[in-house]
């Protein structure tokens, strides 16, 4: 019945959303296709990098049901442009790496799946080599202000860093870039 199947649907979702509220960031590598349920949990991820194969489609309106899981909800706030998201909802329309690209879905193109993979690997390690409170705090606090005003942001980061600031982090990150030690 349509309690079951309403169940079913959140429980998808739960799934699709428990990668955006992981406290570490997520980085998304994604080559050759992304459709339907791959592009909800592109739009979930902190960061996404392709290769230059890589496409991309909404198709749940060719098989008569509408993206429930999280398209339509996040990638109007990721491109910016409501018109181009209606469009690549009620079309099923593929698009290429090139116009994810373009439209900001992604942060980088990489012309092969070696590549990608090596760059998506360094990129982890980067943010791996910062303070885990900075970067879970950041990360908390840019999901946070997207979806609040700026003023409510402001307030939290300042609630959020004024807690911070009493643990060591701040200290040992500081004295690392005035360059007395690596932080």
């Amino acid at each position: 019945g349509i309690n079951a199947e309403y169940g079913t649907i959140k429980r998808l979702q739960d799934g699709i959303t428990s990668v955006e509220k992981c406290r570490k960031p997520v980085i998304a590598a994604i080559h050759g296709a992304c459709i339907g349920g791959g592009v909800d949990i592109i739009c979930s991820s902190d960061i996404r990098l392709i290769s230059a194969d890589a496409y991309f489609q909404v198709k749940e309106v060719d098989i008569g049901i509408v993206a429930d899981v999280g398209t339509i909800q996040r990638l109007p706030r990721i491109v910016g442009n409501q018109s181009l998201v209606n469009e690549y909802c009620l079309t099923a329309r593929k698009f290429y790496a090139d116009e994810a690209s373009r439209v900001g879905i992604v942060s980088a193109v990489y012309p092969d799946r070696a590549t990608l993979l090596e760059n998506a690997i360094a990129l982890a390690a980067r943010i791996a080599s910062k303070s885990p409170v900075a970067v879970q705090g950041t990360k908390s606090n840019l999901i946070f202000s997207r979806d609040h005003t700026v003023q409510q942001g402001l307030d939290r980061v300042a609630l959020w860093n004024a807690t911070m600031l009493l643990g060591a982090d701040p200290i040992n990150a500081m004295t690392g870039a005035a360059g007395f030690e690596d932080p």
